[in-house]
């Protein structure tokens, strides 16, 4: 099952350097009209947080979308 990611950009602390969509391997990042990093298309994210890990302002936050419950009973 192909998992889902979730981007956050806080845009109060981005200073539009770009890094996250020059090293975004999937094009999930691109670049907006006023240099402003734009999710493009959540689906193609694999979650490898290099935007996150790049970003000189920490603006962005990537994490695992909880998509489905796991099927794990508790109790009878």
């Amino acid at each position: 099952m192909k998992k889902h990611f979730e981007i956050t950009i806080k845009f109060d602390w981005c200073k539009k350097c770009g890094i996250c969509y020059y090293v975004c391997p999937t094009g999930a990042l691109e670049k907006g009209a006023m240099a402003e990093p734009v999710i493009a298309n959540i689906d193609k994210c694999v979650g490898c947080s290099m935007c996150e890990n790049l970003c000189p302002d920490f603006a962005i936050d990537v994490k695992e979308k909880d998509t489905e419950k796991r099927g794990v009973k508790v109790g009878n």
